[in-house]
């Protein structure tokens, strides 16, 4: 019994909960909140499931309600929702001088996505160092645009925050107001910064690292082939469908089509766009970024991999793709994915519909698949939803964070059985 109750994703379930639980007591601490300012328990638990999730969802504004402690606190908890409990916890065994053992490398490969332990530890320096790298880069890029703006003490530690939440892709801000990112929407550098951020964050640290190794497109991965090419196509698209659907700039598109990708930092109003600019959206959220990063969604692999099935399928071709042949394991996991995923979405936007009848189906819709895909964009409607509403939003960043098939795993998983009944043709169309 004990063997099954601490298995990977028990472990990592009950891992990250218990981050959520540390840092919704921390923010409701009379030091996290800013003076005059009462934080309620709900809403602290939303901002750190938010924060662990890599969301962006708010039911608060963090700069005006909480302080400067505050504001560290979610920024601690996005690092390591971003960076993962178990990445963390083995940079510290390693920092400590100990061996790293099987369990540890087990809880890796499997909160990353990943398909083999070995190199595991490699892996775990590698994304320490590049984190480190990315986000002091950020930071002393966004620094240049703040300090026009802030105090230099100020727009250091508002330039620090931004860069740790853009890389992990969560789209937490601390200028206040509600405005995100909407007062710098012309600005040229914040914005590509910003955007240089989300997409290495997403690109997943296996991917990165297998680039900067390997130095060629033909010595790639099929994997890391697959996570480029989607990567590339869906900011293409994204950007060119948003332009068409709405009066935004080009680079306002680019920007937006960029953070539809689970990064959550918006320039304009979303609630101004039309439907299908919204629905453009949330199709980007939906699908996500890559395996092994800081995003969520249903992972740009995913959607490839279904993508190229149905074309197979429908041509009566063997599913491949860079000259190599997709496995059969990695369809069905594909479909079971996005299945799930899709399922989650449908309820939790039914149950929220019944809560709160003001609201049309596309503002839950948007809402929910935000929460779902760890984004962070919203139409404004979080901070007025019912106290019942935000805990099913909890409920769904949680399950984004950790993916639904490893929530269905948690309860479900049985251990294989030898026995195997016969086939039988069902009825299809």
């Amino acid at each position: 019994m004990k063997a099954r109750w601490l298995r990977p994703g028990r472990f990592l379930a009950l891992g990250f909960a218990a981050v959520i639980f540390l840092g919704t007591v921390l923010l409701l601490l009379p030091i996290s909140a800013n003076t005059g300012v009462a934080i309620r328990p709900v809403d602290a638990l939303f901002t750190s499931t938010s924060a662990v999730c890599v969301t962006g969802l708010i039911a608060i504004d963090t700069a005006d309600h909480f302080s400067v402690f505050g504001r560290t606190v979610v920024a601690l908890l996005i690092q390591v929702g971003g960076l993962g409990i178990t990445s963390i916890g083995v940079a510290f065994i390693l920092l400590a001088g100990k061996k790293i053992g099987l369990r540890e490398r087990v809880l890796v490969k499997e909160s990353l996505n990943l398909n083999t332990l070995q190199g595991i530890v490699r892996l775990v320096k590698s994304i320490m160092m590049l984190t480190l790298c990315f986000e002091a880069a950020g930071m002393a890029l966004s620094y240049i645009v703040f300090s026009q703006d802030y105090p230099p003490l100020s727009a250091l530690g508002i330039s620090a925050f931004h860069s740790i939440a853009a890389f992990n892709n969560s789209g937490f801000d601390i200028l206040g107001g509600y405005r995100n990112l909407t007062p710098y929407r012309d600005n040229v550098p914040l914005n590509l910064t910003t955007c240089g951020l989300i997409i290495f964050g997403g690109l997943g640290f296996y991917v990165i690292r297998e680039i900067l190794h390997k130095r060629s497109w033909r010595n790639l991965s099929m994997n890391a082939k697959i996570v480029l090419t989607m990567t590339v196509s869906l900011l293409a698209m994204g950007t060119v469908l948003l332009k068409l659907t709405d009066n935004v700039t080009w680079l306002g598109a680019f920007f937006q089509s960029t953070s539809a990708r689970t990064a959550g930092f918006s320039t304009y109003p979303l609630g101004e766009f039309t439907a299908a600019g919204q629905f453009v959206l949330v199709i980007l959220m939906f699908i996500g970024a890559s395996p092994g990063s800081t995003g969520g969604g249903i992972k740009t692999t995913t959607a490839f991999t279904i993508l190229k099935s149905l074309f197979a399928f429908a041509t009566n071709r063997d599913c491949t793709a860079f000259r190599r042949k997709i496995p059969r394991e990695s369809i069905m996991k594909a479909f079971t994915v996005a299945t799930l995923a899709a399922m989650v979405v449908c309820l939790i936007t039914l149950l929220i519909c019944i809560i709160e009848p003001q609201l049309t189906f596309m503002q839950v819709l948007f809402e929910v698949v935000s929460g779902f895909g760890t984004v962070g964009l919203s139409t404004g409607i979080t901070p007025h939803l019912a106290d019942s509403s935000k805990l099913l939003l909890c409920l769904t960043m949680f399950i984004g964070r950790l993916g639904p098939l490893t929530m269905a795993c948690i309860w479900v998983y049985q251990p294989a059985s030898n026995l195997s009944y016969s086939e039988e043709k069902v009825t299809i169309g």
